[in-house]
Formats: C-alpha cells, sequence, structure tokens
C-alpha cells in the first residue's frame, strides 16, 4: 500500500509543514457514475482505487492520521439494494487491504456506531484493528456508520456511565470519550464534489479545521489534489480565535 517512491511532494509544498491529520468527506460517487451511465453502485466501486491512492500518498509524505467518511448514520435512508452492495464493498475491502495494511505499518481503526453492522464485517475490522494496533505508521480511521452528533451522544453516555460529576467535564473530557480519543483533531478537511457543507461529519474534532473543497468528484481524486488542498493548508494563517500580530 506504503509505496514511497511513488510519491513525491510537489516543490511548492513546505515537508515542515504537513497537517497532521486530514479528514476526508468522499462525496461524488452517484453523479461520477451517472455521468458515465453507470450504476451507481459502479461510482463506489470505482471509489476504492481513490481511498487506496489517498492512503498510500498519505502515508509516503508523512501524514500522521487520516480519517475517511466512507457511510454516515443517515446513509441508511439509502435504498436497500444500494445500502447491502456497499457493505458487501466493506467487507472486501477488508478481506483486499488486511495484508497490505499490515505489510505498510498502517494502524487501522473504525470510528463509528457497530451496532448495525453485518457481524462478520464487525469480526474482521475489530480483527484488524487488534493486528495492526501496534503499527506506528499512519493512522488510517474508517468511519463507518458514523455522524458527529452520535459521537457527541455516546461520549456523553460514556462519561455519565463512568460516574463523572458535571463539575469535572471539560473540553479534554469531551474528547478523551469521542470515537477519535487519543488522536489530534484534524487540521485540514477535504470534501470532494464541490458540495458546500459537512454533512454530520466529526462536528466536535472540526471547530478549528481548515476546510478545502473541490469540485473532483471522488472516484477522480487523486494525489495530484490532495498536494493542492495540502498546499492551500499552508497558505493559511491559522490564529484560533486569537489574531496575527504581525498583520
Amino acid at each position: 500500500m506504503v509505496k514511497k517512491n511513488k510519491y513525491k511532494l510537489p516543490d511548492y509544498i513546505d515537508p515542515g509543514h504537513l497537517p497532521v491529520h486530514i479528514a476526508v468527506i468522499m462525496d461524488g460517487n452517484g453523479r461520477w457514475a451517472k455521468k458515465k451511465r453507470l450504476p451507481r453502485i459502479e461510482g463506489h466501486r470505482a471509489a476504492g482505487k481513490s481511498v487506496r491512492t489517498i492512503v498510500e500518498a498519505g502515508a509516503a509524505i508523512g501524514i500522521k492520521h487520516l480519517t475517511l467518511y466512507a457511510f454516515s448514520t443517515e446513509n441508511w435512508k439509502r435504498p436497500e439494494d444500494e445500502v447491502g452492495a456497499l457493505m458487501d464493498l466493506f467487507d472486501l475491502y477488508l478481506n483486499r487491504e488486511k495484508k497490505t495494511i499490515l505489510d505498510n505499518n498502517v494502524r487501522f481503526k473504525v470510528v463509528g456506531r457497530r451496532d448495525r453492522l453485518k457481524p462478520e464485517i464487525i469480526a474482521k475490522m475489530e480483527s484488524l484493528e487488534a493486528t495492526s494496533a501496534d503499527n506506528t505508521g499512519i493512522t488510517l480511521n474508517l468511519a463507518l456508520n458514523y455522524g458527529g452528533r452520535v459521537d457527541l451522544i455516546d461520549c456523553v453516555k460514556k462519561i455519565i456511565d463512568k460516574g463523572i460529576t458535571s463539575d469535572a467535564v471539560d473540553e479534554r473530557l469531551i474528547s478523551d470519550n469521542l470515537y477519535t480519543s487519543g488522536q489530534p483533531d484534524p487540521d485540514l478537511l477535504i470534501r470532494t464534489s464541490g458540495e458546500m457543507r459537512i454533512s454530520n461529519f466529526m462536528l466536535w474534532q472540526i471547530a478549528y479545521t481548515e476546510i478545502w473543497v473541490t469540485d473532483v468528484l471522488w472516484p477522480d481524486f487523486s494525489e495530484k489534489d490532495l498536494y493542492e488542498a495540502i498546499h492551500s493548508f499552508q497558505e493559511r494563517d491559522r490564529r484560533y480565535g486569537g489574531i496575527n500580530m504581525n498583520e
């Protein structure tokens, strides 16, 4: 999966100022298929190539965390045959990518609720999480049956179940009980297909995340688009609510 000789940062990107954590809303699979007069599921199949490319490129250039929004809590509203086909694709991904994930030092995690997923998918993803837990390369978070509001609801439930009193609740406690506990918040959020919304994705974690939107549909997203997003990120002035004293 990680082909370091294949991916090289262009000269206009500062390798010392890369985002630590990149999150991606992978959008446009259906529109990609429609443009090509193909069934929607073919767009989802084509999306797998872009997933592999971005994971490979991110790992090769030194990105530490990558979160991919694969299936939201709202996506269950889609036609039953499409949901079933998507679940089959996730199952296929876990089978196909296990060896390359382990061989290339990728730490794999699934973030989201697991209650509606098929038992065989849960078993495979938990096995891959366990066997890759000690890997020290890029952390790949697959947001599956994920929603930002559900993330916060489950966080509150965890805090209540631990018997923590209200006066002990602070930002650190919230972050420590989210699905992404132990990981830094995203520095950069990429959304493909040109839609200008965050679609219930990582609502707490992206409070100060830089957002980059492209009209490129996800199946067409390449490492060049990733580099363009990183370049835009590097040109931003991140003040976190403060001011730049040099202005």
